[in-house]
Parts: C-alpha cells; sequence; structure tokens
C-alpha cells in the first residue's frame, strides 16, 4: 500500500466512543480533508450502511460508498480510526478500528482484500487496538500484504 493511499496523517488514535454514524461521517470528513472524495462521498457511505452493514468481524468495520458515489472520488484512499471503547455497529458488533474507504477503478477491493487479509487474524486487529503509533498501524496493515 503506498503512502498516497496511506500514511501518517490518515490515521486517529484513542477516539472517543460514538454512534455508528457518526464514526463513518468522521471516516468520511477525514477522506475529504485529505483530498480523497468529495463531501458528497459520505452520504453514499451512510448509504452502504444502511443498505448493510460494513462490519467485516473480529472488532473491524469498513465504511464505504455504495457504487453510484464513486464518481465522487477524486483518487484512491484510506483513513483509520482507533476507537479504544469501541463503537457498536449493531446486532453485538463493536468495531474498534474503523476503517473509511475510497478506492478509485476498483482499487478499492484490492486494499479491501488486503485488510480483509490482515483483519482474518484476531492477533492483528489486537495489535491495532493497542497501537500507539500511526506508524504501528501502518506496519500491521502492510504486513498483511506480504
Amino acid at each position: 500500500m503506498n503512502s498516497d493511499i496511506l500514511n501518517e496523517n490518515n490515521i486517529v488514535l484513542n477516539e472517543a466512543s460514538e454512534p455508528k454514524f457518526s464514526a463513518i461521517e468522521r471516516a468520511g470528513r477525514m477522506l475529504v480533508e485529505r483530498g480523497y472524495v468529495e463531501k458528497e462521498y459520505i452520504e453514499g457511505m451512510k448509504a452502504r450502511e444502511n443498505d448493510v452493514t460494513t462490519y467485516i468481524g473480529n472488532g473491524i468495520a469498513i465504511p464505504h460508498g455504495v457504487s453510484e458515489y464513486v464518481k465522487y472520488i477524486k483518487r484512491s484512499g484510506i483513513v483509520v480510526i482507533q476507537y479504544p471503547n469501541g463503537v457498536d455497529f449493531g446486532d453485538g458488533n463493536i468495531a474498534y478500528i474503523v476503517i473509511g474507504i475510497a478506492g478509485k477503478d476498483d482499487e478499492h477491493l484490492e486494499i479491501l482484500s488486503s485488510i480483509a487479509l490482515t483483519c482474518q487474524y484476531e492477533e492483528n486487529v489486537k495489535k491495532l487496538r493497542d497501537a500507539k503509533t500511526p506508524q504501528e498501524v501502518i506496519k500491521i496493515l502492510q504486513e498483511g500484504e506480504e
């Protein structure tokens, strides 16, 4: 994953718990502020969550926009928000790591599979939950690609 897509400025640690749609909006605003998407993309992220949860298991949620919002993506990017006390994604699913994704030209599928591979192992998720620096988060996510 190159530094255009994920870098230290895209990672927020120790965020206080908040409702899931607030967490999704926070991830969306981060994608907007870092120049990955237009603000309209946030609506697409919320629409996706209304259709089907973006909680993927093991304490991870990966909010991203529904396909008709792809036109609002300027370039591929990822933001990572760590919630030590979690965000309730419904049905007893608590996300401790929320990863907002914007993928141009199907790049999000590659990004999603890379993250899913890393996060299928509980020890990696625990490392992400316990990470104290953005560099640690990047290292954990990149190790999953090897």
